[in-house]
């Protein structure tokens, strides 16, 4: 979330320029006091009544406007900012930036700023890949300044290349990871799992759960946004890759169990979310099975599949989940006792409202001296940071033995 935290959106002549109103507002949702600039040439592409209706504030044109409410506009939106982010950057404010030219509203409020500064670049592939460009952004990126890479895909001019401004989750996504940079988990590395492995019948069908990834994705993006450095090891989910994490696509719990132990040889932390099948076919078949040769049914030999969360030790925290239809607690604190965890996160799937491909969770933590915590109902990301505030204060206790 980004509550009580002021962005400035700057907002420059590309005809991405659009897409700043859906930026904006899911910064206002987040909770983010937004106050838009615009340059002139924005304006030829979208209205600064659009932005003020969404961000509920005035829109900067204009730095010797009278009637502003600020006095000294671009010093004003300067101090006031805890992050400046450009989106879309073109070419020329890259250029204007990097040469340290300060001649409008923007560029003068990026000069006089000590917040961190995103840019978002959008225009043709081109003139992004010109090696004046792409120089300039090196010379940005070697002052502090984040580059949000844009994508690849349809452009304006009817082309198709890298120019397009990157997707509006992803400039959240950093914006949030920029901000979360001095939270309670700087410096920390946290590994977490999410999503359901699949287990191979044949090349066609496997063995699978219900899982989403979507409390697992939440963990990753809470820690992210708590200034950890946050490896993702994920099954296959519908979600996108979150922005500013390392994602790591495995398929099978031997795959899961083969990516965590590489990812935790330096770890703080591993948040083990995922659901990792129990058991899997005791060979895969290596073409597809047909109906024609089972006769009236198939007989599945299935053996134990790894258990990463009670094989890969180290020296770190380590969280377990438990998903459970049938006592709860008891089959939660015998996992706890039996993988040696530090905290075990129970969830009741038979819950309302609670469990696999919902946004909201209600769960029990139970910790290794015994103490039991039921939650209330909460969207998945309120369930992470409470998990986390565990995992921080069981890190706090281990630097200060």
């Amino acid at each position: 979330m980004l509550t009580n935290k002021t962005v400035v959106l700057g907002i420059t002549g590309s005809i991405a320029a659009y897409k700043a109103a859906d930026i904006a507002s899911k910064l206002v949702q987040e909770g983010a006091r937004v106050k838009a600039v615009m340059t002139k040439s924005a304006t030829e592409f979208i209205a600064p009544l659009t932005l003020r209706s969404l961000t509920s504030s005035p829109v900067a044109t204009d730095m010797f406007e009278l009637a502003s409410e600020y006095s000294v506009e671009h010093i004003a939106l300067a101090d006031e900012a805890d992050a400046v982010v450009i989106a879309p950057a073109t070419a020329n404010i890259i250029a204007r930036l990097a040469a340290g030219i300060a001649d409008d509203i923007l560029s003068c409020t990026v000069l006089a700023t000590e917040a961190p500064v995103i840019i978002a670049p959008a225009m043709h592939t081109n003139m992004f890949q010109n090696p004046v460009t792409q120089d300039n952004l090196a010379k940005l990126k070697a002052r502090g300044f984040t580059i949000i890479e844009p994508e690849h895909g349809h452009l304006a001019s009817g082309a198709t290349g890298t120019g397009r401004l990157a997707d509006a989750e992803k400039i959240m996504g950093t914006i949030k990871q920029v901000l979360g940079r001095s939270g309670d988990l700087a410096g920390k590395g946290i590994v977490v799992t999410a999503g359901g492995t699949q287990e191979a019948i044949d090349p066609v069908r496997f063995i699978g759960n219900r899982s989403s990834g979507k409390m697992g994705y939440a963990m990753a993006e809470a820690a992210r946004d708590r200034g950890a450095r946050v490896t993702l090891v994920t099954a296959p989910t519908a979600l996108p890759d979150p922005a500013g994490i390392e994602v790591i696509h495995i398929t099978s719990a031997i795959e899961m169990k083969k990516a965590v132990t590489k990812a935790t040889a330096q770890t703080d932390a591993l948040i083990m979310a995922a659901a990792v099948a129990d058991y899997q076919p005791e060979s895969k078949a290596k073409e597809k099975i047909k109906k024609e040769a089972t006769g009236t049914g198939l007989t599945l030999g299935l053996v134990r599949t790894p258990d990463t969360l009670a094989e890969v030790k180290g020296n770190f925290i380590r969280v377990g989940f438990a998903a459970e239809s049938e006592n709860l607690v008891a089959n939660a604190r015998e996992k706890l006792e039996k993988k040696q965890v530090d905290l075990f996160v129970a969830n009741d799937i038979t819950a309302t409202d609670s469990g696999f491909a919902v946004d909201t969770n209600k769960v029990t933590l139970i910790s290794r001296d015994g103490k039991v915590e039921d939650l209330p109902l909460m969207t998945k990301r309120e369930v992470a940071d409470r998990v986390l505030d565990r995992v921080a204060g069981l890190l706090g206790k281990k630097a200060g033995r």
